[in-house]
């Protein structure tokens, strides 16, 4: 597995009383930019492009979302593309708590699309933490697969590192089984260190994966950001033996800038978080964008986007 260098690993947390080593910031961006120069073939980029689709979580998250919408985003997560094209169904659907029951009712309980749900006060995480709990406790026994939860940023930038770890902690207590991704919202975590401390704070207090961010805030994604969490995973397996997962959301818009984010996994962590089990992107307008480049690459002209469904 590769390594580089650009912030030394932590000890566990608890230990250190949550004090992390510097990211070099001109070195993180550099390397991030890197990724974006690599040359992919056709045939491995057609082969990108349906792993990406395999890792998409299709996203509703509105005010107008109604059982019907939840179907028919379950629908396409199923079947992406007509199946000449051999596209496989995306990773999961990511729905409000009180949409989870509708997506597994349509999905039944042996669906390869797991069933995500935002809980713990969805964007903000500005709720009392019995509240979030109850919202994370009922997600998943609706029947959530997956938990995505927000971080208290509040607590965090206060200093109170403790405080997120253990309502973190909590959370995952109350996912009663279901995975929980933990949401950093690095846009609102102003630097470097701080994604890297959160990253560190997530995974130490029980977090199977760590995301990004909520697509509400910009910046969302970002390679650099990203890169700080996957060598923040990359210390952490080295330092526990525990794979952690990791999720981008927010700005990620087109099929090459997907590609980049893959090359991007291989080179830091390797083929082994090449699965939807260990990376996922969040794919409120991405899909499309890889649908339509899947077919002009086997078919040799490109459709429409009037051929393909609204995600």
């Amino acid at each position: 597995m590769p390594t580089t260098a650009l912030a030394k690993p932590a000890k566990p947390l608890r230990q250190t009383g949550f004090a992390l080593s510097t990211v070099d910031q001109i070195m993180v961006e550099e390397r991030a930019a890197a990724f974006t120069k690599r040359s992919i073939k056709t045939t491995a980029k057609l082969a990108g492009l349906k792993l990406a689709v395999s890792m998409m979580d299709l996203t509703t998250l509105e005010g107008k979302d109604t059982p019907g919408k939840v179907a028919y985003l379950c629908r396409k997560a199923l079947q992406p593309l007509d199946s000449r094209y051999e596209v496989p169904p995306c990773g999961a659907v990511c729905v409000y708590p009180n949409m989870v029951r509708h997506a597994r009712r349509f999905l039944g309980s042996d669906s390869p699309v797991k069933v995500a749900s935002v809980a713990t006060g969805f964007p903000s995480g500005q709720m009392p933490l019995r509240t979030r709990l109850e919202e994370t406790r009922r997600a998943a026994a609706d029947g959530a697969d997956e938990i995505d939860m927000v971080i208290n940023r509040g607590a965090f930038l206060a200093g109170d590192h403790a405080l997120v770890f253990d309502e973190i902690a909590a959370v995952k207590e109350a996912c009663s089984g279901a995975h929980l991704k933990v949401i950093l919202e690095t846009g609102e975590l102003v630097t470097y260190d701080n994604v890297r401390i959160a990253s560190q704070i997530a995974m130490e207090a029980g977090g199977d994966f760590i995301k990004t961010s909520t697509g509400k805030v910009n910046p969302a994604a970002t390679m650099p950001v990203t890169l700080v969490m996957l060598e923040a995973i990359r210390d952490y397996f080295y330092a526990t033996g525990i794979r952690i997962g990791m999720k981008p959301a927010g700005g990620i818009r087109n099929s090459k800038q997907a590609l980049h984010y893959l090359v991007m996994v291989r080179e830091t962590l390797g083929d082994d978080w090449l699965t939807p089990e260990l990376f996922r992107f969040g794919a409120s307008t991405l899909v499309n964008d890889v649908l339509m480049q899947i077919v002009k690459t086997v078919d040799g002209n490109y459709q429409s986007m009037d051929y393909f469904s609204l995600p």
